[in-house]
């Protein structure tokens, strides 16, 4: 029989309906203005803490609306963002320096919408706010840690080809040169002829005067050139991997000139917990611990030339081996945990050649101490002589083991305050640790009044140009007009629903205009259908074939208007970046939604009303 579907089409356009309006329903409740608190180093959120911040709040006479501790933070629920501000303040200036107390947002989706993965569409920049960094890379820093490498490397090539030498040191005279001191000129030489030509980026200088046999081995313009332009590129590298962690949809990282990157985190209002993890310089070092120097003499300057002191947190100093076995460099994963006793800790996994260094340093050294020396780069908010800010190294014993069996890719960091120490070090760890120190030096937070009245605009335009249709297709196409028209409503509906779905699909104020377009478009199809309907009656033929053919005929037009338009969308959406993106998403999404309703959506509805029933007479097309 013409025009009658299966029982199985209705049912899977009912799921359809049932599935985009419990996906779209999470953005009808909005999301509360709230306060999150979290522990700096060294601090714990514990219960206790949370009933200080009930009884700071109820003395401010704030009545929020929940607070919750969770995953070690503090979650509190206000009812507007006047008491949000309040709220801050108050809570600031009581729990003190140990907690940091940021604005936030929260979602105010039912617990069971949230059950089934109901989540609010992710908003961009624009319309909802966020923070932008304007970060500085110190390259004097990374100019500095490259030398210390090729302190390294250079000791470790004159000692594997057996070449004594009296000393290998950064050189005072040269900001990226290394000097080294021989006994005689014939070791002066052996060096220059094995070196030289395994380091054709560096410059050798010998110096023979007053009886001293000294080398310089300083870079070249083109390798101090290539030096900081790969500092850059690795801490650019290295901070989109940050913002992946902290699970920033649509995010901008960028570089500006030779030596800044310009990072934009849409909707975070946790600014302090976005500057510890993007601005964190931690890394891991593991040295031999030095038991057979006598602590009392190393503190007395009594110390070999090859070992130095450290101080673990609790200030306690520890006499290491200057020498370093493994850095964070080699780190592939790390992951927080808890052991055995419940206290925390971070799983390292190395890449090979870290593993082979591990392995064969551990396994001469099984039943000795080994430490790991905990290092990240602190602003002092003091400037250089040359305007730049000054940063601070500071430097740490984190534990010290001692060595039971011999290690591999795998093991364990100990010793740590508490799990969101644990969480923070191995995320920073996991992303990498940045080659050279990064520094603040510009913080802008977008309020996001600015991105509700381009809400607002968008909203208004949508509705507007949705009114104007629905008013043209209901007078022009009476009855069939008001099918069309429920399948554009629907369709609005599906856009949103997949958008929410879809992992890391964010809205922008381009994508509104994306959705408003779509909304123009999406009637396109079903003019066609109803025009190819409308000749079929006039053709003489009766109304269930005119229905019939009207769809079957039209399809082919509809699909090669909408796929060259889809095609067009993908190569905007790769081609494209940030706000382009955004548009091309919507304009995808939106055709592939608009085909569906257009006409599955609408054939259902049709034949479910006029579809194989001969006693009409006429129809109101």
């Amino acid at each position: 029989m013409l025009n009658k579907y299966p029982l199985w089409k209705y049912l899977f356009l009912g799921f359809a309906v049932i599935l985009s309006l419990l996906y779209a329903a999470p953005n009808l409740y909005g999301e509360d203005p709230a306060i999150q608190i979290s522990a700096t180093r060294g601090a714990d959120v514990e219960l206790s803490t949370l009933d200080k911040v009930q009884d700071y709040l109820k003395e401010a006479n704030l009545s929020p609306k929940s607070t919750v501790l969770e995953n070690g933070q503090i979650l509190i629920r206000l009812t507007s963002s006047e008491d949000q501000l309040r709220a801050r303040e108050v809570l600031s200036n009581n729990l003190g320096d140990g907690f940091v107390t940021a604005l936030n947002l929260a979602t105010s989706t039912p617990a069971w919408l949230e059950a089934i993965g109901g989540a609010p569409l992710n908003l961009g920049l624009d319309l909802r706010g966020g923070v932008h960094f304007l970060m500085e890379v110190d390259m004097d820093e990374a100019v500095s840690k490259a030398q210390d490498q090729l302190v390294e490397d250079l000791r470790t090539d004159l000692r594997e080809q057996k070449i004594r030498f009296r000393g290998v040191r950064k050189d005072p005279d040269s900001e990226t040169g290394v000097l080294l001191r021989f006994a005689n000129e014939e070791l002066l030489n052996k060096a220059v002829d094995y070196l030289k030509p395994i380091n054709p980026d560096y410059q050798f200088i010998d110096d023979t005067s007053d009886g001293q046999f000294n080398l310089s081995v300083a870079m070249t313009e083109d390798k101090l050139k290539t030096t900081k332009e790969y500092a850059l590129q690795q801490n650019l590298s290295i901070l989109r991997n940050r913002v992946n962690e902290l699970g920033v949809a649509e995010p901008l990282v960028q570089r500006q000139g030779t030596d800044r990157i310009v990072v934009e985190l849409p909707g975070v209002q946790d600014t302090a917990t976005a500057k510890e993890i993007l601005g964190a310089t931690a890394t891991l070092e593991f040295h031999a611990a030095d038991s057979e120097t006598d602590l009392n003499d190393a503190l007395a300057g009594r110390l070999p030339s090859s070992s130095v002191v450290y101080e673990d947190r609790n200030g306690t100093p520890v006499v290491v081996k200057k020498q370093i076995i493994l850095t964070g460099n080699h780190i592939v994963d790390a992951q927080s945990s808890v052991d055995e006793y419940g206290k925390a800790q971070v799983n390292i996994s190395l890449d090979s050649a870290g593993g082979s260094k591990m392995s064969r340093f551990t396994k001469t050294n099984i039943g000795k101490p080994m430490a790991t020396l905990y290092i990240e780069y602190l602003p002092t908010g003091k400037k250089k002589a040359n305007g730049k800010s000054e940063i601070e190294k500071r430097e740490e014993i984190a534990n010290v083991a001692t060595i039971q069996a011999q290690l591999g890719r795998s093991f364990r960091i100990t010793g740590l305050d508490n799990t969101a120490e644990a969480h923070n070090l191995a995320l920073v760890l996991r992303a990498g640790a940045l080659i050279a120190p990064i520094q603040i030096i510009e913080e802008r937070t977008i309020g996001p009044s600015l991105g509700q009245q381009n809400i607002d605009n968008g909203v208004k335009a949508m509705i507007y140009g949705l009114l104007a249709i629905i008013i043209f297709m209901s007078i022009y196409y009476r009855k069939f007009g008001l099918v069309a028209n429920a399948a554009l409503l629907f369709n609005i509906v599906m856009i949103v629903a997949v958008m929410a779905i879809i992992p890391g699909a964010t809205l922008t104020l381009p994508g509104i205009a994306g959705i408003v377009l779509t909304v123009g478009m999406a009637v396109d199809a079903n003019v066609l259908i109803f025009e190819r309907i409308r000749e079929e009656l006039r053709a003489g033929k009766s109304i269930q074939k005119s229905i019939n053919e009207g769809y079957a005929n039209a399809f082919s037009t509809i699909a090669d208007a909408n796929i060259t338009t889809l095609i067009t969308a993908i190569i905007l959406f790769a081609v494209g970046t940030g706000s382009v993106k955004g548009f091309a998403v919507t304009l995808a999404i939106g055709i592939l939604t608009s085909m569906f309703t257009s006409i599955f959506g609408t054939r259902a509805l049709v034949n479910a009303i006029w579809g194989g029933r001969n006693d009409i007479k006429k129809l109101s097309i």
